[in-house]
């Protein structure tokens, strides 16, 4: 199944939030450190509500350790600088969305490691910076899982 990663994350809701998606979807979640919190945080565990113990997680120390990790995927860098919208790519069921910390995004040094097609935007209207986290995530795997005709769901 789909695979998102979280490479750095800092709010523990947003983070909560995905565990939840992932654990309603089958997709795996990776989290890169350094973390914005502790896996304890009570914020954390409010928005994953009692759905941690049904997420396939994984945490790594670093972001070489991930991509060693998820070996042979493809990934994809979810990114307000992306050139290649969502909506366009033809998702397998073991692709791998990268997102960014929420205040900064992915830094250039691991966006520019994907080629243009592999460097996603969500559209959104010309003033606007950047969409919640865990929003963009739901929306980028609902898009994908739709695409595969949502196996394994009901």
């Amino acid at each position: 199944m789909f695979t998102i990663v979280l490479f750095e994350p800092e709010i523990p809701p947003n983070t909560g939030n995905i565990i939840r998606l992932c654990a309603n979807t089958g997709a795996q979640l990776h989290l890169v450190k350094p973390l914005g919190f502790n896996l304890e945080d009570k914020q954390l565990k409010r928005a994953g509500l009692d759905y941690h113990e049904y997420a396939n997680l994984h945490v790594h120390e670093s972001w070489p350790d991930c991509k060693i990790a998820l070996a042979g995927k493809r990934l994809f860098a979810i990114t307000t600088k992306g050139s290649t919208r969502h909506s366009d790519v033809h998702f397998k069921k073991d692709d791998v969305f990268v997102f960014g910390p929420e205040t900064r995004g992915l830094p250039e040094e691991v966006r520019n490691e994907f080629t243009a097609e592999h460097r996603l935007r969500l559209p959104m209207l010309a003033n606007s910076r950047s969409l919640n986290l865990s929003n963009s995530a739901a929306v980028l795997l609902y898009e994908a899982w739709r695409q595969i005709d949502f196996e394994g769901g009901g």
